[in-house]
């Protein structure tokens, strides 16, 4: 059924807000796939703060152009899913490459990560990243380290310094006894 003018450029414009505010776009291709599964591959992409959408492939032509995304037109042919990673561009990667695993019709075609093309090697890399929390506690827990090392060290050098004062404490009360 087509679609008229109006709800293009309705579309067009929704392409454009949501490609110029994601920091991760991954191309699929889902042809094969049921409703079903579609219903399921979408709820697990908002339960990951990320959003599928399935658009024409010439208004999303029209949107990365206007967007200065250059090289994914050739990526485009054939039944196209957007994939969305608002915050997290770690989190949709995660969730389509795990989807795909399970569903080998969805095929990862290609992404833009902050504006720059991926390819799916990259795409798969990224989800085998641990997730933004895991990364950040692990640069937390190396900056910790040190100072808690540094902590220790102080804590000998001040006990040290106790024992030396005590015993120059009992040493001079000795001596004053005798």
């Amino acid at each position: 059924m087509p679609i008229s003018k109006q709800e293009k450029e309705q579309m067009l414009e929704m392409l454009k807000e949501k490609m110029g505010s994601s920091k991760l776009i991954v191309l699929t291709h889902y042809r094969g796939l049921n409703v079903d599964a579609m219903t399921k591959l979408r709820r697990k992409m908002r339960e990951s703060g990320s959003e599928l959408k399935v658009a024409k492939n010439t208004i999303t032509k029209i949107a990365a152009r206007e967007l200065g995304l250059e090289g994914i037109d050739h990526y485009l042919e054939g039944p196209t899913a957007l994939a969305f990673g608002f915050d997290d561009p770690v989190a949709p990667a995660k969730v389509l490459n795990d989807f795909a695993k399970e569903y080998k019709q969805l095929e990862i075609r290609a992404g833009i990560l902050e504006g720059r093309l991926v390819d799916t090697a990259q795409i798969k890399a990224l989800a085998n990243l641990p997730s933004r929390e895991v990364l950040l506690a692990q640069v937390l827990g190396g900056m910790q380290a040190p100072l808690y090392g540094f902590a220790g060290a102080l804590q000998g050098l001040i006990r040290n310094l106790v024992y030396v004062l005590d015993a120059i404490r009992e040493k001079k009360a000795g001596e004053a006894a005798g």
